[in-house]
């Protein structure tokens, strides 16, 4: 019989919070319901609301703002680019980072310094990396058309083109942000004990094996964690867009934040810009749910 279930003996005590603890918490606590809890409840609050930021008024209005916005064909269109978008720049950027952190995962000095040349792109402003590939998709004159035009295919504008626009900027962002994912993949596999590496080696193992059967699996929270970052950050793509094409051409890369900016910003209708960020905030809760529950189905499988 164990010590506590013997009779007499005393229950264990919860353990009580004193004030002093509290208030080396108090400050995050304080930050943390000005800053994220206060901000979303105030949202949510406007999406029911005609909230004009110009002349200062409001008036609750219930669900008309969900039924306006549903209604909207600009914001149908944004909706399903930034889906889009998602889907051709996140599978690129995991893809890509893995196989350049697994070329890299080397202590030699020419993986160092290309791991510094891959991770260089990532802390540049999104200014400054929507200038360099507005240059490179320069019409005509730009280097991409000038590499065309010399192999005799012709300029095709990219930018320009409703087709191809948002192609160009997912591009532009697979190149930006491959850095991250690099990082993440390296830190993970010199994690990998090398005893299990060798022991593949004894059991004649090939490559693919290898990076299928003791790789991926040993790696494979930081896969997930990778896909999950990635798809949040995807969602809410609004820079390089608003820079490079603001939205066109034709709204072929109008994006959701866009969309939100702009209805809160340039409309002056808080309200209606708080019902699509709260849409905006339920895609991505999914989303990112959705994935976290399908990897953790493989791994029990």
């Amino acid at each position: 019989m164990s010590r506590t279930s013997q009779p007499g003996a005393r229950a264990p005590k919860l353990r009580t919070w004193h004030w002093p603890e509290l208030l080396f918490i108090a400050p995050f606590l304080i930050l943390y319901v000005t800053f994220l809890l206060f901000p979303m409840a105030w949202g949510f609050w406007m999406s029911f609301n005609y909230y004009d930021l110009f002349a200062g008024f409001s008036e609750y209005i219930g669900l008309e703002n969900y039924q306006q916005l549903f209604a909207d064909q600009i914001y149908r269109r944004a909706v399903v680019n930034t889906f889009v978008f998602v889907a051709i720049t996140v599978p690129p950027l995991v893809i890509l980072g893995l196989l350049i952190a697994l070329v890299l995962n080397r202590q030699t000095w020419w993986s160092a310094v290309l791991r510094t040349l891959f991770f260089g792109s990532t802390v540049l402003s999104v200014t400054i990396v929507t200038l360099i590939w507005r240059g490179v998709y320069l019409p005509q004159k730009g280097l991409l058309d000038n590499f065309l035009n010399a192999i005799g295919v012709g300029g095709i504008g990219i930018l320009q083109d409703p087709n191809l626009a948002l192609v160009g900027i997912a591009v532009t962002t697979v190149w930006w942000g491959i850095g991250l994912p690099m990082v993440l993949f390296l830190a993970a596999l010199q994690q990998v004990p090398g005893e299990i590496y060798e022991a593949a080696k004894l059991d004649n193992a090939s490559p693919w094996q290898t990076l299928w059967s003791i790789t991926i699996p040993s790696i494979w929270r930081t896969v997930v964690l990778v896909i999950i970052i990635q798809i949040i950050a995807h969602f809410q793509v609004f820079g390089q867009i608003n820079l490079m094409t603001g939205g066109g051409p034709n709204n072929s890369t109008r994006s959701m934040v866009q969309f939100i900016y702009e209805s809160g910003f340039r409309q002056w209708t808080a309200g209606f810009a708080s019902a699509a960020a709260q849409v905006l905030f339920v895609i991505m809760v999914i989303a990112a749910g959705l994935q976290f529950w399908a990897s953790r189905r493989k791994q029990e499988f």
